[in-house]
């Protein structure tokens, strides 16, 4: 996987400074929006399932993925096989939202998938590129179909950078949005945790709905992550989901689950859903779907099928390319039972990130499904707020003690310098987040889990306070490899 002369613009031994040379261009000429960059000062050429190269010659560990759409990592040959053979066979690479044999395949595949109950009575919507315009379309229907406008949604979500989709993210300003408590451990927004808070969070739900001076009228749709992603790795509780649903389901609200991020394997399961068994009236996909490219789709239920035509388009909503790697990624996923790999996989490699809660105050918590793992780094020197107390409930939150931003930050740099790319989430920004492939092995799992424990060691003893004796037994790790 050398760099090319070609590829790094000149002899190998040139490659730092044609590595800091486009980096230099890049912060001069692109938008102060930019976000990934400035974390990952990386110049990629080249890249293979886990792997990535940059121009400097350095190899990295991409636990990034994507921001989790490469289910099967960079330029897997099954996905390239399909996106070559639909360059070579001479089909247009753009069609709007006309009928051709690369979209019937895709949209075959796709539906095989798709969650019982809703496969058989599915309709489904092609829209722009990314996630956001997915969200966009799934609003649009929903208030079409119901000729109602409000939406619930939950703190902590986040559903893309479009206005509407950004209006029922978690970051949202005023708008037409009623905000609900999403349930979890660690930060139970009712300092409890566990059953009895995610039970607490149904209630608030029910009675929103229910009572008429709530201020919130019969909204047109739900919209929900099964697992919170950039909200810092939440998995919603398999009972809470299902509440969820018999609650919208009761009161004739359809229930809009995001799996932009959690799809196709990633929790273990094909779609995280499926954990729970409900069957939600529509689905948003984008990411893994189109198999490394551009591709959003929404599916629903076809009684919420009232559009006239026209009623939601977008130019490069009939992208060939996409749809081919999509089939591709879809079909090897299934086929090959990579979501029960994750599942297990993700598992083992939670049991050994957990060993970190027994040697380091500064690790506060470590959460996920499948391979989407999130480990929240708070500041032990502040005191813990007074813990909730839960009248005879069967489980009492333990306060956490305040998340920490920039230790976080520092351990990103540090696992950068081990050659680990990771991402920043949570409500703080301050849980290190873990999207690695489908197809990492154990090998590649033990070295990731080695980087970024050497990363937290390097982190901790560098900043006062942090790298104190443990505070309890560590679990015992179980190897990968």
């Amino acid at each position: 996987m050398a760099v090319t002369e070609s590829e790094a613009g000149g002899a190998y031994g040139e490659a730092p400074a044609v590595h800091e040379g486009i980096l230099g261009r890049q912060s001069a000429r692109e938008s102060a929006a930019r976000t990934y960059a400035r974390a990952l000062p990386i110049v990629p050429v080249r890249a293979r399932g886990l792997t990535i190269e940059g121009a400097d010659g350095r190899r990295y560990l991409d636990c990034l993925s994507g921001a989790g759409a490469l289910a099967l990592g960079h330029n897997h040959p099954v996905v390239l096989e399909a996106i070559r053979a639909v360059l070579d066979s001479g089909a247009p690479l753009s069609v709007l939202d006309l009928a051709t044999p690369v979209k019937d395949r895709f949209i075959t595949e796709l539906f095989h998938t798709l969650p019982p109950g809703l496969a058989d009575r599915a309709r489904v919507q092609f829209c722009g590129p990314a996630g956001t315009d997915a969200v966009e379309a799934a609003l649009k229907l929903v208030r079409a179909a119901t000729g109602r406008t409000g939406v619930l949604a939950f703190t902590g979500a986040y559903h893309g950078m479009t206005a509407g989709a950004l209006a029922v993210s978690g970051g949202a300003d005023e708008v037409r949005v009623a905000r609900l408590p999403y349930p979890q451990d660690y930060r139970c927004p009712f300092g409890v945790g566990g059953a009895h808070g995610a039970e607490l969070s149904a209630r608030w739900t029910e009675s929103l709905l229910d009572d008429p001076k709530s201020g919130v009228p019969l909204p047109a749709g739900m919209i929900l992550e099964p697992v919170q992603g950039e909200g810092g790795v939440l998995p919603a509780p398999d009972d809470w989901l299902r509440r969820m649903r018999r609650i919208t389901a009761d009161r004739s609200v359809p229930l809009i689950a995001d799996e932009v991020q959690t799809g196709v394997g990633r929790t273990g399961a094909f779609w995280a859903v499926d954990h729970s068994g409900i069957t939600p009236d529509v689905m948003v996909l984008s990411k893994a779907i189109g198999g490394s490219l551009p591709l959003a789709v929404v599916v629903y239920r076809e009684d919420l099928d009232v559009w006239r035509p026209g009623a939601h388009a977008g130019t490069f909503r009939g992208n060939q390319l996409a749809m081919a790697a999509g089939t591709a990624t879809l079909a090897y996923v299934r086929e090959n039972g990579l979501a029960d790999r994750a599942a297990a996989l993700g598992a083992r490699m939670l049991t050994q990130l957990r060993e970190l809660q027994g040697r380091f105050p500064c690790v506060g918590d470590v959460r996920g499904r499948g391979l989407m793992i999130g480990v929240e780094l708070v500041n032990p020197e502040v005191p813990s707020a007074a813990p909730g107390t839960d009248s005879g409930a069967p489980f009492t939150a333990t306060a956490p003690h305040p998340a920490d931003p920039e230790l976080a930050l520092v351990v990103q740099r540090e696992c950068l310098d081990r050659g680990l790319i990771v991402e920043l989430g949570g409500r703080h920004n301050a849980v290190v987040r873990l999207l690695p492939p489908l197809t990492i092995t154990d090998e590649q799992a033990a070295a990731v889990l080695d980087r970024l424990t050497d990363a937290v060691t390097a982190a901790a003893r560098h900043h006062p306070g942090h790298a104190t004796p443990p505070r309890r037994p560590a679990i015992p790790a179980e190897r990968t490899g």
